[in-house]
């Protein structure tokens, strides 16, 4: 572009700048006449994170950035685009805009760049409800994240972001867990706004406990995001989600009134009941010592509070999931079980395991005293 033009173009947008933002606009002049690429990108990008330079972000971009697109840092310059998109009158408009900036980062030496619009182009598919456009373009850039060693986490945490947006969209609650919790691992919780970040705890709640493929909740219990529904009209989705870490049946049915207050937990109530069973179940065995894990259905029924002709089903649908691991005498109604999945313990919890290892302590005790006691002739010889 004739540099003349560009320094009429830097002119006209100046006048028409705010007044406390025209020091900035001379300190673009300024570097863009000497050339210094790196320090006109970082003004660019606190330029644009400017509220009030809104209305000029697009004419920039469109005139004057794309001028020297190719000599800035690629992943500044897709964000400069961001903010740029962010003025398009409508996200179809928008979605021309960000595939045009896909296309022009797409080359071998800027392909985080490229994956980083792609998945931004994605997200607005989503939001035209062309799920398999969207769905396309998030399994390109995953493909070509696969392939990279080390990439910024402003990239990572995009991607995570809007696929989990494409999971939620599709009710696959279980990719959409897993998704959500890897976006929140790649940025820094003070970052979000408090609404943003009791809606995401909500949001993980709910597909923790509907979807059929996650039955340890330890990771989200883990995490500070969870603590945000505390104090809130949600506060009983956190409740929820420890009743059934501790497959407490007693506190599910007292929680069990809240279902209504989210839909798609009353939509699911069945299976949360089948759900909590199953957490009710690998808790029995879970309090007891691996020696005494022979459980009658009768026992099973009682420890509980499952209907006893519900047990039976209930074991076999433990085993199919993994959660258990054993064997079913059908005849004699007794479940042996030699392994429970591992998962996230309450103090409650902890101290039940506290309780177990003093009983096998002493009895580790017992059967030394006993074996000194019956072999002294082995000992002294």
């Amino acid at each position: 572009m004739d540099p003349e033009v560009v320094s009429n173009f830097l002119s006209e947008q100046r006048e028409a700048a705010p007044e406390d933002l025209k020091a900035s606009f001379l300190m673009i002049e300024d570097y863009w006449d000497r050339k210094l690429w790196h320090q006109l990108t970082d003004v660019l990008v606190e330029y644009f994170n400017t509220p009030d330079s809104a209305s000029q972000r697009l004419p920039l971009f469109r005139h004057f950035i794309l001028s020297f697109a190719e000599k800035i840092n690629q992943l500044k310059f897709v964000s400069l685009g961001f903010l740029a998109a962010s003025q398009c009158q409508d996200d179809n408009e928008r979605l021309n805009f960000l595939t045009d900036l896909t296309n022009k980062v797409n080359k071998p030496s800027s392909q985080d760049a490229y994956v980083y619009a792609l998945v931004a182009a994605a997200e607005v598919k989503l939001r035209l409800q062309d799920l398999s456009g969207a769905q396309k373009d998030l399994d390109t850039a995953e493909s070509i994240l696969d392939t990279f060693d080390s990439v910024e986490n402003e990239v990572h945490a995009t991607f995570y972001r809007i696929n989990a947006s494409y999971y939620q969209t599709n009710e696959d609650f279980g990719a959409y867990y897993k998704n959500a919790l890897l976006y929140l691992a790649c940025i820094d919780l003070d970052t979000l706004a408090p609404n943003d970040a009791q809606s995401r705890a909500y949001d993980l709640s709910i597909a923790a406990l509907v979807s059929d493929s996650i039955y340890n909740f330890g990771e989200l219990l883990l995490h500070p995001i969870l603590e945000t529904l505390t104090s809130t009209p949600h506060a009983w989705l956190r409740d929820l989600l420890y009743a059934f870490n501790r497959g407490d049946l007693d506190a599910y049915n007292v929680l069990e009134a809240n279902l209504s207050k989210a839909p798609q937990l009353e939509q699911h109530k069945e299976f949360l009941y089948q759900k909590i069973s199953l957490s009710a179940l690998t808790e029995a065995v879970f309090r007891r010592p691996p020696h005494d894990r022979a459980m009658t259905f009768q026992t099973i029924s009682r420890e509980t509070h499952v209907q006893p002709a519900d047990i039976e089903i209930l074991i076999m649908k433990a085993l199919s999931l993994g959660l258990l691991r054993g064997s079913i005498d059908q005849v004699a109604e007794i479940a042996r079980i030699n392994w429970v999945q591992p998962k996230v313990l309450d103090p409650g919890q902890i101290d039940g395991m506290r309780v177990r290892l003093r009983e096998w302590d002493s009895s580790v005790n017992q059967l030394g005293n006993w074996i000194e006691g019956v072999g002294k002739d082995v000992w002294a010889a």
